[in-house]
């Protein structure tokens, strides 16, 4: 079996994140980029399978500018047989239409079985890759799962308390319920450095960045985020009571 794992690089969600207020892209030179914990945990759901199933590969993709070599490298050392880097510079901005369109010519041209990611991104935030995904592919896909088993002829899981189940090919999310993935030590990091990494540009996907050929999302407008008003102060002169019912009814909140 062949399992592909979307991983991606994401700004540190530790330091400041801001939005470039000409583009609307999100500043990744403002601080540290770090491969999303939701990624690796997906990769730990692959990892775990094989580890129990003999001869089954596992492949991470990525939709990275080129500088993003030490991210993949990471998704190796946890254990990733080989990776996938899709890097063009035509790619910055892409919009998520445009990202599952790319991902999934780079997926199709590989066949593999299944494709696990995780169910949102931090940066983000989308949370419809996997369905996206799946349109193109015209695969089954199950969103959201906190549970996963992997058969040669299926998925099975649980999704909000309830069960589902789809035959391969598929594409599956997972969330943060999730066991954390395995942390890479010192004989996976030096075994990434010789692993198969595959970068692919548009051209070798047959994709094109043309705008005419398949209209993408278009941004009207970005502003930076207003400054925090100060809150309603209520002193108590005896009426606070009344003072607190009249502002929740004014806000609409009882």
């Amino acid at each position: 079996m062949k399992i592909f794992v979307l991983v991606k690089e994401v700004p540190d969600t530790y330091g400041d994140r801001k939005l470039n207020l000409e583009t609307g892209l999100a500043d990744r030179g403002a601080g540290d980029v770090v491969l999303d914990e939701i990624t690796e945990r997906a990769l730990e759901v692959a990892l775990s399978h094989a580890d129990k199933n003999e001869g089954t590969e596992v492949v991470a993709l990525t939709m990275a500018p080129g500088g993003s070599t030490a991210s993949v490298r990471r998704a190796l050392a946890i254990g990733a047989g080989s990776a996938v880097h899709i890097a063009d510079e035509q790619l910055a901005g892409a919009d998520l239409g445009f990202t599952a369109e790319t991902l999934a010519a780079a997926i199709r041209r590989a066949e593999p079985d299944l494709v696990i990611t995780g169910n949102l991104s931090t940066d983000g935030s989308g949370g419809v890759m996997a369905a996206m995904l799946a349109e193109h592919l015209g695969w089954a896909h199950a969103t959201a799962l906190t549970s996963v088993e992997i058969t040669p002829e299926g998925i099975s899981g649980t999704r909000g308390g309830q069960p589902v189940s789809a035959s391969l090919p598929a594409v599956i999310s997972i969330t943060e319920a999730m066991p954390d993935a395995r942390f890479p030590n010192f004989k996976g990091i030096m075994a990434a450095k010789k692993k198969p990494l595959e970068v692919l540009t548009l051209d070798d996907l047959g994709v094109s960045a043309d705008p005419a050929a398949a209209p993408r999302t278009i941004m009207t407008a970005v502003a930076e985020k207003p400054p925090r008003a100060a809150g309603v102060k209520i002193v108590d002169e005896g009426d606070a009571a009344e003072k607190l019912v009249e502002y929740l009814v004014q806000n609409r909140l009882v």
